[in-house]
This record gives C-alpha cells, sequence and structure tokens, in this order.
C-alpha cells in the first residue's frame, strides 16, 4: 500500500481544526489502497490550536505534528513539513491548507495523475462568481507582476496545494537558501508535471491570514529569489533619469546663450530635484533587497525553531 502524507501548516486555526479532521476522517474512510498520515506544521498560533493537536494526534494514530517555537511563516512551514514527512517514509507528499479551502477530493485527482506517471502534481485555483473583484484584481496582479519580473512561468492561480513524489521531495530539500518561494521553486526544478483545477470552498472559520501586506512581501520574495531584473530595471532607471537631466542641462544652456532667456521658476528645478532623487531611493530599495537577502544567507540561521513534536511517538 503507498503511503502518502499530507503536510498541512497551521497558523491561528483552532476553530477550524474539528472541521478539518471530520473532512479528513470522511476522507479516509475509504482508503482507496493509500496509507494517508496528517503532519500538521503549527506555525506558532497563538490560540489553542497545538493543544487541539494533541488531542487529535492521541485519538488518531495517523495524525503526527510538529510545533514552531514561534511564527516563522506559510513558506517555512511548508519546508519544515517536507523536511519531517520524509522520516515517516512516504511515497510522496501532498501539501494543503487547514482552512478548508483545499477540498480532500481534488487529492484523489492528484493521485490519479501521480499513479499515471506525473512527478509534480500542483492546483490551479477558479475562483467562483461570489469572489470578491478586489480579491480577483490583486490576485491576477499578484501573478502578473511575478511572471513579468521573474524568470520563471507561475500559471495564475497557483497555489500551495500540490503533490510532489518523494524523488521530487529530496531534490527541493537540497535547496538550503533561507527564502524558500515553493510556488517559484517547483516550476524552476523541472520534473513531469501536471496541473488540476479547483475550486475553493468558502471559508468558514476564521480570516485569511494572507493580506495585502504579506501578498506584498510573497511577491518581492519569489521575484527576487528567482530574478535580477529588478537590479536590471534600477540601471535602466539610472539611465533615464542621466539622460533626462543632460537633456534638460542642454535646454537650459541654449536657452540662455542662444535665446537669451533664463529658465524661469522654483518648479523646475524641484521636479528636477524629486525625481532624481525618487529614483535614486527606489534603486538603493532594491539593491537593499538584495543585500538583505545576502545578509540572511550568510548568517546561516536555522529555518526554522521546533519546540514540540510527536514524531517518534
Amino acid at each position: 500500500m503507498k503511503k502518502v502524507v499530507i503536510v498541512v501548516p497551521a497558523y491561528n486555526e483552532a476553530e477550524s481544526l474539528d472541521a478539518f479532521y471530520n473532512s479528513y476522517s470522511r476522507f479516509n474512510q475509504d482508503n482507496r489502497g493509500f496509507d494517508f498520515n496528517l503532519l500538521f506544521v503549527n506555525d506558532g498560533s497563538c490560540d489553542d490550536t497545538l493543544d487541539q493537536l494533541r488531542e487529535l494526534s492521541l485519538k488518531d494514530q495517523s495524525i503526527k505534528y510538529l510545533s514552531f517555537s514561534r511564527n516563522f511563516g506559510h513558506q517555512a512551514a511548508l519546508r519544515a513539513g517536507l523536511e519531517n514527512s520524509v522520516t515517516l517514509d512516504p511515497d510522496c507528499v501532498v501539501s494543503m491548507d487547514a482552512d478548508l479551502q483545499h477540498p480532500f477530493e481534488v487529492i484523489l485527482e492528484f493521485l490519479g495523475k501521480w499513479e499515471s506517471g506525473a512527478e509534480i502534481v500542483y492546483s490551479v485555483r477558479k475562483d467562483s462568481k461570489d469572489c470578491s473583484g478586489f480579491k480577483r484584481l490583486t490576485s491576477k496582479g499578484f501573478y502578473k507582476v511575478l511572471n513579468i519580473l521573474g524568470e520563471v512561468e507561475i500559471d495564475e492561480g497557483c497555489a500551495d496545494f500540490r503533490l510532489l513524489d518523494i524523488k521530487v521531495v529530496n531534490k527541493v530539500l537540497e535547496f538550503k537558501e533561507a527564502d524558500l518561494f515553493f510556488r517559484g521553486l517547483v516550476p524552476f526544478i523541472g520534473f513531469k508535471q501536471e496541473s488540476v483545477e479547483y475550486q475553493p470552498h468558502k471559508r468558514e472559520f476564521g480570516q485569511t491570514k494572507y493580506t495585502l501586506s504579506k501578498m506584498f512581501k510573497l511577491a518581492v520574495t519569489g521575484i527576487t529569489s528567482f530574478s535580477v531584473k529588478p537590479l536590471y530595471i534600477s540601471i535602466l532607471l539610472g539611465i533615464m533619469a542621466s539622460v533626462s537631466a543632460f537633456l534638460y542641462l542642454i535646454y537650459s544652456l541654449v536657452a540662455k546663450f542662444y535665446w537669451e532667456q533664463t529658465v524661469s521658476g522654483w518648479t523646475s528645478i524641484i521636479i528636477s530635484v524629486l525625481f532624481i532623487g525618487g529614483v535614486q531611493l527606489v534603486v538603493l530599495g532594491i539593491i537593499g533587497i538584495y543585500i538583505g537577502k545576502i545578509f540572511n544567507e550568510v548568517k546561516n540561521r536555522p529555518h526554522y525553531l521546533v519546540s514540540e513534536d510527536n514524531l517518534n511517538s
């Protein structure tokens, strides 16, 4: 019987865990020839998530968990789930969220494609008509910017709901950088990949953990992890600013010596100073992000710290 480990990052999901486990139990009643195991990663939750995981693990031996000492973020939780899933000796690993928006039934489609030869099966979210226009706009913009500035093509709506063959998991774990961006890493590593479209369930408990600011940070991480295009753009901005300043200088000299006119007004001066100063700040910010990533890498700190787990019980 093939073993499937389902990695589930959880951050302040105490309200949804009972319903999540009930859905898992119904799904697992007919295991369809697979040995399913849940591996929860408690990402430093402030509510009763850890207490509930302890109770569920006592009730069901197929449930494992590990708990971070603090909140390290969703990508770190995915990394921890993959790294610790190999101790359970799976044939493949599925990652999904604990908020019940990822349907368990889609896992069967993953497994069907996996058994047919796919080594990576990833999901592509198709939003329902009930999804707000703002959510659709920001999501579309997120993937558009990633694909324009990044060097890997990411399908619009691609999520961290996916299946990885154990061979792929072992290859993913060879990447040791501090800021792993799994949505970009998966298309980057290659292997035989297939996609499955799904429509997310409506969130019934709690609120989304991906705020607009976190989405922006995730986009910056994704772009700077797989591309140096922002550095080339900063060079282009510097060249444009320099050319603009040079042309304005020529205009000022021509006006003074040939037309015997003086370029008047503080407005033009202020605009020039603000333009050049703005370009400089943007360029410094872009360079600063890359230097910050280098700083994080050379420190070589642990990607996460585990305060408790039941992997050996």
